[in-house]
C-alpha cells in the first residue's frame, strides 16, 4: 500500500470514528428530549430585533403563541411596522457594528425585566408555545443561556436544499455541534433564552460579529452553564436561494469561525467535510484499504444523518433524506475554500473587516459610500 493510500485510510477511519462518537452522543441526547412541565410558567419578555421588517416577518407576528403564562412580545426596530394589537414596538436604532446585539442591549436597558424570563428570537423565526417553553425551561433550571437548533425550510433552489442538508444532516447541525463541542459550545443565535449572566454580557459584545459565539465563549470562561433545547427554531430561507448565494453565506460563517476560534478552523476540511476529497483520493489510489475506509466513512456519515433525523419526529421525510449529507458537505467544503481568501464579510448591507476575536471594522456600504 502506498503512502498516499495509507494516509487516506487513516484519515477516513479517524473521520468515521468522529461521526460514530457524535451518533452515540446524539442517542444519549435523544433520551433527554424535553417533557418539561412547570408548576406555573413565569412571565416572558420576547424580544424580536428587526432592522427593517419585511412583510413576511410582520405577518409572522400575528401568529398566536400558545404559551401558558403572561407573554409580552416587543419588536425592536428604527421603523414602526403595522403590528398586531398584542405586539409592542420599541424604537431602537443602535450605532453598534452588530445591530442585533445593539438592539438587545438597548432593550434590556430600558424595558423592565425583573421577574420576567427574557427571550431573543430572530425576526424570521416562527414562534409558537413549544419553542417558548423549550427556551424558558432550562433557564428555570439555572442555565445562563438556552439555545436551540436552526431548522431552515426549503423554498426551492439547490442552494436552499444544500443549506438545509448542511444544517440538518451533517456535523454542522447545531445538535451535532453541541454534543461534539470542546470548550465553549457552538450555538445558534436564532432563538435564545437569556439568563441574568447572558444579559450582563450583551453590552460587551455589540462590536462582535457572531454574537452567539462570543456570548458562548464569555459564559464558558465564567463557568456559566449553557443548555440546548430540542424544539427547533424554524425559519424560511430566501425564495429560490441559489448555490452561489448559499456558498457566500456559509463562507461568511467560516470567516467568523476563523476569527473567533482559529484553532478549530482547520477541523472543517479535516473532520466536517472530508468525505468527497477522500473519495476522490481513494479512487485515485485504487487501493482496496483506502476504498474500504472511505466506504466506512460514508456509512458512518449516513448513520449520523439518520440519528439527526430521529431527533425530529413528526416531520415529513423523503426516501433519501439520510443521504443528503453529501450535498451539505459539498456546500461546506466549497464555502471553506471561499473563506480562505481575505477577512472581509458582507453583513446586513455593509462590508466589514473581521479582526481576531470577531471584532468588526466597518469599511463601506454595499454599493459604495462610507
Amino acid at each position: 500500500m502506498t503512502t498516499l493510500a495509507l494516509a487516506v485510510s487513516v484519515w477516513a477511519v479517524f473521520a468515521a470514528l468522529f461521526s460514530l462518537v457524535a451518533s452515540f452522543r446524539l442517542s444519549r441526547l435523544a433520551a433527554l428530549r424535553e417533557g418539561e412541565v412547570a408548576a406555573s410558567w413565569p412571565p416572558v419578555l420576547l424580544l424580536r430585533p428587526m432592522d427593517a421588517p419585511t412583510p413576511h416577518e410582520v405577518a409572522g407576528l400575528a401568529s398566536p403563541i400558545d404559551y401558558p403564562g403572561p407573554l409580552e412580545q416587543v419588536v425592536l426596530s428604527p421603523f414602526r411596522p403595522r403590528l398586531p394589537i398584542a405586539v409592542r414596538w420599541l424604537w431602537s436604532d443602535p450605532l453598534t457594528t452588530n445591530r442585533k446585539a445593539g438592539h438587545l442591549a438597548y432593550a434590556l436597558s430600558v424595558l423592565p425585566t425583573e421577574g420576567r424570563v427574557v427571550l431573543s428570537v430572530d425576526a424570521d423565526v416562527a414562534v409558537d408555545g413549544a419553542l417558548v417553553k423549550a427556551l424558558v425551561a432550562p433557564l428555570l433550571r439555572g442555565a445562563a443561556l438556552a439555545t436551540t437548533a436552526w431548522v431552515p425550510t426549503v423554498t426551492g433552489g439547490w442552494g436552499a436544499r444544500a443549506l438545509r442538508a448542511l444544517l440538518l444532516h451533517t456535523h454542522h447541525s447545531f445538535l451535532a455541534l453541541h454534543v461534539m463541542s470542546a470548550g465553549a459550545k457552538s450555538i445558534s443565535g436564532k432563538a435564545m433564552g437569556l439568563g441574568a449572566a447572558a444579559q450582563r454580557e450583551l453590552p460587551h459584545i455589540v462590536q462582535h460579529i457572531g454574537e452567539d459565539l462570543e456570548l458562548s465563549r464569555r459564559l464558558h470562561e465564567k463557568g456559566e452553564p449553557l443548555a440546548l433545547a430540542l424544539a427547533p427554531a424554524r425559519a424560511p430561507q430566501p425564495e429560490g436561494l441559489g448555490a452561489p448565494e448559499a456558498v457566500a453565506r456559509v463562507a461568511r460563517w467560516q470567516r467568523v469561525l476563523k476569527a473567533h476560534r482559529p484553532s478549530l478552523y482547520p477541523s472543517v476540511p479535516l473532520l466536517f467535510a472530508p468525505s468527497l476529497p477522500l473519495l476522490a483520493l481513494a479512487l485515485f489510489t485504487n487501493a482496496l484499504p483506502a476504498l474500504g475506509a472511505v466506504a466506512f466513512l460514508f456509512a458512518a456519515r449516513t448513520l449520523l444523518a439518520a440519528r439527526l433525523l430521529a431527533l425530529r419526529p413528526g416531520e415529513a421525510r423523503g426516501r433519501w433524506d439520510a443521504c443528503e449529507w453529501v450535498l451539505g458537505e459539498a456546500l461546506l467544503l466549497s464555502a471553506f475554500v471561499g473563506s480562505l481568501r481575505g477577512a472581509e464579510v458582507t453583513w446586513r448591507g455593509r462590508v466589514f473587516r473581521v479582526r481576531p476575536g470577531g471584532v468588526m471594522e466597518p469599511l463601506y456600504f454595499v454599493g459604495g459610500g462610507l
